[in-house]
């Protein structure tokens, strides 16, 4: 069976570098945080995004325990904010869209927010970067957050970026991702 989360690292890898900037849009508990704090390196740096006091404890528990390097810059903002703190183009995004595993299932991001964020992500994604998006279909807001990053990514240019989607077909609710290519 296909891992999903581990397929779209796998993707990431083909993109990052050490000493990238890169993006965490939704922290939660901190797991992409520490994958991209680790795969950019010393020189590299992350910046994580949540609007949850939890997530930012938890993150920061995470990378202390990871033993990840001092690269990251931990925001407790919302995400469609991202303009008012990254400056520069960066190589990778990660959004997985949803709740805070352990936390309030009443909280959720919501496609207000998520799609500002995915267009300015996109804007300010340097030369052969990626952003992965991980959609939590299994839930209202999920399912609506899902369709309506889709019909956004299906109407740009293929000649600017190349959005590719993920899914289990014969399993509608399972989670899926979107990845969006910058061009070379």
């Amino acid at each position: 069976m296909i891992d999903l989360l581990s397929l779209h690292k796998l993707f990431i890898g083909n993109h990052i570098k050490e000493g990238d900037v890169a993006v965490d849009f939704t922290m939660g508990n901190g797991h992409d945080t520490a994958f991209l704090s680790k795969a950019v390196g010393e020189n590299g740096h992350v910046y994580a995004f949540d609007i949850q006091e939890q997530a930012l404890k938890s993150t920061r528990k995470n990378l202390a325990e990871q033993g990840c390097p001092d690269n990251v810059t931990l925001i407790h903002d919302s995400h469609h904010r991202v303009k008012d703190y990254v400056k520069t183009p960066f190589r990778v995004g990660m959004f997985n869209l949803g709740w805070l595993p352990g936390g309030d299932k009443s909280i959720t991001t919501m496609r207000q927010t998520t799609l500002p964020a995915i267009r300015d992500a996109i804007e300010l994604l340097d030369r052969d970067g990626i952003l992965n998006i991980a959609i939590y279909p299994g839930h209202k807001e999920g399912d609506e957050e899902g369709k309506l990053v889709c019909e956004y990514l299906s109407s740009l240019s293929r000649f600017k970026v190349c959005v590719t989607r993920v899914q289990i077909i014969n399993s509608p609710t399972s989670p899926y991702f979107l990845m969006v290519e910058t061009k070379p």
